[in-house]
């Protein structure tokens, strides 16, 4: 596979992780590879960036934001039955 044949893999500054069990339940939001804090909603996600000193202009942006078990819609865990 040539260079320009491999996919793209952005390295975004922030990750929003999986839903984790909690009452509400919340992600993880890591900046530059750290833990910066917890998110129930997607404003949580939004100032613990601004803290961080970073601006969200979009969260879809994969370069921006990279979203893991689920989009910026999923604030809670599927249940399995």
């Amino acid at each position: 596979m040539t260079e320009i044949a491999s996919p793209y893999m952005s390295h975004p500054r922030i990750m929003v992780l999986g839903v984790q069990p909690g009452v509400p339940p919340f992600r993880i939001v890591e900046i530059d590879g750290e833990v910066a804090g917890a998110a129930r909603t997607l404003t949580d996600v939004l100032r613990v960036a601004a803290a961080a000193g970073i601006t969200v202009h979009d969260l879809d942006d994969p370069d921006t934001v990279r979203w893991v078990g689920g989009d910026k819609f999923t604030w809670s865990r599927s249940r399995s039955r």
